[in-house]
C-alpha cells in the first residue's frame, strides 16, 4: 500500500479551491449562491475524531503487545490495513471538500458586510479547519499502522 502524499492532497485542495472560487463567481453572477451547510464542519470534525480514536486505540494495543502485557489484544493486520485505507480515503475526500469550501470562502470574503454571507464564510473557514484536522489524523493513523522497515531488504538471501 502506498503512503499518503501531502503534495497530492495539496494539489487536490488547490484545484478544487480554484474551481470552487470560479464556480462561486459564476453562480453568484447568475443568481443566488448556494449556502455552506452548518453540518459540513461538524461532519468533518466527527471524522477527524473517529480517525484519531482509531489511531490511539491501535497504538495502545500495539504498545501493550510489544511490552507483552498479559491479556493484551493484538492488532489484526487486515484491521490495520482497513483503518489505513479509511484514513487515506478520508484525507482525499477532506482535501477535496476543503478546497471546495475554501474557494467559496475566499469568494465570500469580498462581501463580509452582508450578515448571511459572513456566516457562510465562517462556516467555510471552520470546514477548512476541520478538513485539515481530518488530514492530520489520517497521517497520524498511517504512521501508527506503518510496519517497521525491513533492515535485510537490500541483502541477498543466505544460502542454505
Amino acid at each position: 500500500m502506498k503512503q499518503l502524499r501531502l503534495g497530492v492532497l495539496a494539489g487536490v485542495f488547490a484545484v478544487a479551491g480554484v474551481l470552487s472560487w470560479a464556480g462561486a463567481r459564476l453562480w453568484d453572477s447568475l443568481g443566488t449562491l448556494p449556502s455552506v451547510p452548518l453540518a459540513a464542519p461538524i461532519v468533518l470534525a466527527v471524522i477527524a475524531v473517529i480517525l484519531l480514536a482509531t489511531a490511539l486505540s491501535i497504538r495502545s494495543r500495539l504498545r501493550a503487545q510489544r511490552e507483552r502485557r498479559p491479556g493484551a489484544k493484538g492488532v489484526e493486520p487486515l484491521m490495520a490495513a482497513r483503518a489505513v485505507v479509511f484514513g487515506q480515503s478520508s484525507a482525499l475526500v477532506a482535501a477535496l471538500v476543503c478546497g471546495m469550501y475554501g474557494g467559496t470562502g475566499v469568494f465570500l470574503l469580498g462581501s463580509l458586510d452582508i450578515p448571511a454571507r459572513r456566516d457562510q464564510a465562517i462556516y467555510a473557514g471552520f470546514s477548512v479547519a476541520a478538513g485539515i484536522a481530518v488530514v492530520a489524523a489520517a497521517f497520524f493513523l498511517e504512521r501508527v499502522c506503518k510496519l517497521p522497515d525491513d533492515e535485510d531488504e537490500g541483502k541477498a538471501p543466505a544460502a542454505q
